[in-house]
């Protein structure tokens, strides 16, 4: 409980990257096993940056470090698209970018989807859908970009996961409750049960999160002029060391360009 209310005081200076983008970090756990103990969190505006996804399907089929891509795409931010399938190619979930599609069909035990690119005016340029609500496969067909994840948290900010005794490094991605889109990076191994538990009482207003990767192949990269800082994850154990920057290269991401 302790740790719990110490976290939702925790005091938060967003620093800002690029043009509606910002980057704050939040200590998680006091005594890491493993990694920095915090929370690296990016916040955007969808608004005043644009969402895209870089994928080896579409690039010669090359792997990328979530630097590379940054370099190779423009991107001032990249973070993992989601988990990919033994191709080293597909996301384990629907995919679509435009004309690229990974799956035919929806995975069914997946029930988030990030959508951007909207093919119409009107709607919000960028939606984190809870798909077992009736309408979001629907809203989804509106979009050029749609990537379906393992659900984290649904709703109004609840954690739709149990202690299961597997902790890991993560990335996700959430919106908060206005509509802005959260990277979220811990390379200290938690289970998710706990995860969500402490990054929701955090200042970030979360509502929904999606996990789009856990373990070594967790990335997470700012890649700016001004500023950069480069994320990885580690093993799927509880002691380990090493190049916190150290990356795997990836199939794809999910990028931010500044407009």
């Amino acid at each position: 409980m302790l740790t719990l209310l110490l976290l939702a005081a925790s005091p938060v200076e967003w620093r800002p990257v690029a043009n509606g983008v910002e980057y704050a970090s939040f200590v998680i756990e006091t005594r890491p096993v493993a990694g920095d103990g915090k929370l690296h969190v990016v916040r955007v505006d969808g608004r005043r940056a644009a969402l895209d996804l870089g994928l080896a399907s579409e690039n010669a089929g090359t792997l990328r470090t979530a630097k590379e891509w940054c370099e190779d795409k423009g991107f001032v931010v990249a973070i993992n698209a989601g988990m990919y399938d033994t191709d080293y190619s597909s996301n384990v979930g629907y995919l679509r970018h435009g004309d690229t599609v990974h799956r035919k069909s929806w995975n069914g035990t997946y029930q988030s989807a990030l959508v951007a690119m909207p093919k119409e005016k009107g709607l919000a340029q960028v939606q984190l859908l809870d798909l077992d609500e009736a309408s979001a496969k629907k809203t989804a067909e509106k979009y050029a970009l749609v990537v379906q994840n393992l659900r984290l948290v649904k709703g109004r900010g609840e954690s739709v996961w149990k202690p299961n005794g597997q902790p890991w490094s993560e990335a996700a991605v959430g919106v908060d409750a206005k509509g802005r889109v959260l990277f979220l990076f811990s390379r200290t191994p938690l289970e998710m049960a706990t995860w969500n538990e402490r990054v929701l009482v955090l200042p970030l207003e979360l509502e929904r999160a999606m996990h789009v990767e856990g373990g070594p192949e967790a990335s997470l990269s700012i890649s700016t002029k001004d500023f950069s800082l480069h994320l990885g994850g580690g093993p799927r154990n509880l002691l380990f060391a090493g190049d916190p920057s150290k990356q795997w290269r990836i199939p794809n991401v999910l990028g931010v360009r500044a407009k």
